[in-house]
């Protein structure tokens, strides 16, 4: 049952709030009380977000554009976030864009680009966010993941993905073991088939792929694509108080699909 108010009083800061995932969980957070502060390479989709956020009655500052992959550009974004609402409780590491290939065929800038904006970013917020939570007396840590982390799959070729978000749920782990004692929370979520601006063209396809259709579409026991509502319902739960005993934990939203194998 939705509990109105679950992050009342709280700093949000929410990356990658242009569309998609990220847009859904920051006029969530707003809505549910947060103070959310939001970031985007696209300057103009993420003040997109703010305006709609608003309009339903949450509080939202979007700042951008912002380059995560930069360290001082996602420390800059941190600190002005800190600054602005004297603090951070919750960081939601949503933000990502990824190039995929097969493996003899993926460039070294491919696979870097990828490490950068799906790797690298998490790290430099959540160095930049850690003092500030500390500060707080605690917080919330919430990483997206992919099954591609646990398990190859045959109808796309992702292995910069798959390793770069197997090194973003390993660093989320480390970060239980370092926050336990500032009461600082790590936890991921793990999307999906998931219809977003990025993937509606395959989801939406009259003629998906025929691997693509027989692994996942025809086989998700719910019965229904997810949609990015899915994923920010489970991230506003981690966020939340509701969650406070709640460490290291990763939370499959993907209809149940991978119980599949």
């Amino acid at each position: 049952m939705n509990t109105p108010g679950r992050l009342q009083g709280k700093v949000a800061l929410i990356t990658g709030t242009g569309g998609g995932m990220g847009r859904a969980a920051a006029i969530l957070f707003a809505l549910e009380g947060a103070k959310v502060v939001g970031c985007d390479l696209n300057a103009a989709a993420n003040a997109e977000t703010e305006e709609l956020a608003r309009k339903a009655g949450g509080e939202m500052t979007a700042l951008g554009p912002v380059d995560l992959g930069d360290p001082d550009a996602a420390r800059a974004w941190v600190n002005e976030a800190a600054t602005r609402y004297g603090g951070v409780d919750v960081l939601y590491n949503n933000a990502s864009a990824i190039r995929m290939a097969p493996i003899d065929q993926l460039s070294v800038d491919d696979w870097q680009f990828t490490l950068r904006n799906e790797l690298d970013q998490v790290f430099y917020v959540t160095r930049a966010a850690w003092p500030h939570l500390i500060a707080n007396g605690g917080g919330s840590v919430i990483n997206v993941g992919s099954i591609a982390a646990v398990r190859g799959v045959e109808f796309v070729a992702q292995n910069a993905h798959a390793a770069a978000k197997a090194g973003c749920m390993a660093l989320t782990l480390q970060l239980v073991a370092e926050g336990g004692k500032h009461n600082i929370r790590a936890n991921s979520v793990i999307p999906g088939p998931v219809v977003t601006p990025a993937t509606a063209p395959l989801f939406t396809s009259e003629n998906p792929p025929e691997a693509f259709q027989r692994l996942t579409l025809d086989r998700i026991p719910m019965g229904r694509l997810g949609q990015p509502e899915d994923v920010a319902k489970a991230a506003l739960f981690l966020a939340s108080d509701d969650a406070g005993w709640i460490s290291g934990a990763s939370i499959l939203v993907d209809g149940g699909l991978s119980t599949l194998g």
